[in-house]
């Protein structure tokens, strides 16, 4: 049966951890993406709400929250920034770049060197860091080499400005090319319960110890529908689908991080409520055998 955050405090840390690098983590986090405004452009409808969101999900035990400079663009930073800072020297914000936004839900890739450079140190400013924790390639640019993309982010190690580096939406051959010129701690690519075109690139970061980041973690679909397996979870244990959703990730494999996001506090709650789910190993084979 899960607990609720009535009756534990900190239900993230129910999630177990992971290191990402000398970095760890607890492996519920927050993604920042929602905090923005409709189409992931510009301000959202009650901004104050969202930094209570962010705040919230510190209290509840998240360490990891993952965001990206063209979330906004810049407005989820700017938010994290005004909520959080000074940040808790056990909080890793992880951020992006490589997207740039010329309207709502446009999102064309970026990868030139100096641009990604640019945005590295206005993310810098905008969270008031002194070292990005994890500095994450939102897309591979195929207009751009990939070996000048991944060598920049080398640069950025070096320089001390990036502490480590992940990649985002990659196939495995793309994340060894990368690891041939900077070491990568994590990959961030579309997974869930009913979505898993990944399972290669899962299999991979499980045997190189990299941090799988599950984008868009939150989806269950026909299988929340009466008589469906979650439908089924759901009455089994109390749990919400969406905390069914969140524990059958957080089961399926040790080096998943999942990043469930929202600005409501109430929704928040409920997600962080997924990491108290526990899952026997029949109702772990019934959602991973549907379709």
């Amino acid at each position: 049966m899960p607990n609720s955050t009535n009756t534990d405090t900190r239900p993230i840390e129910h999630s177990g951890t992971f290191d990402l690098g000398e970095l760890t983590v607890h492996r519920l986090g927050f993604g920042a993406m929602r905090i923005t405004g409709k189409g992931i452009w510009g301000e959202p409808d009650d901004r104050a709400e969202c930094v209570r969101v962010v705040r919230r999900a510190v209290e509840l035990g998240v360490d990891l929250i993952d965001t990206a400079d063209s979330y906004g663009p810049y407005v989820s930073e700017e938010i994290i920034r005004e909520a959080l800072h000074p940040y808790a020297d056990d909080l890793v914000i992880a951020t992006k770049a490589g997207l740039v936004r010329t309207g709502p839900d446009e999102w064309p890739p970026m990868g030139r060197p100096e641009y990604l450079r640019q945005e590295c140190e206005m993310s810098l400013r905008r969270l008031g860091l002194d070292r990005i924790d994890l500095f994450q390639l939102h897309r591979i640019d195929p207009k751009v080499p990939a070996e000048e993309q991944f060598g920049l982010l080398a640069d950025l190690i070096a320089e001390g400005k990036v502490r480590h580096v992940g990649l985002s939406e990659v196939s495995v051959d793309e994340i060894k090319a990368a690891q041939a010129i900077v070491p990568v701690v994590s990959v961030q690519n579309l997974y869930n319960l009913t979505n898993r075109s990944s399972e290669a690139v899962l299999d991979y970061c499980e045997g190189e110890g990299l941090g799988f980041i599950p984008w868009f973690p939150i989806a269950a679909g026909e299988l929340a529908k009466p008589g469906g397996a979650v439908d089924k979870i759901t009455r089994d244990t109390g749990a919400t689908p969406p905390q069914v959703a969140l524990a059958w990730l957080l089961h399926h494999s040790p080096v998943l991080l999942p990043i469930p996001g929202t600005s409501s506090v109430a929704h928040l709650e409920e997600n962080c409520g997924g990491a108290t789910v526990e899952l026997s190993d029949e109702q772990m084979e019934s959602l991973s055998s549907a379709t």
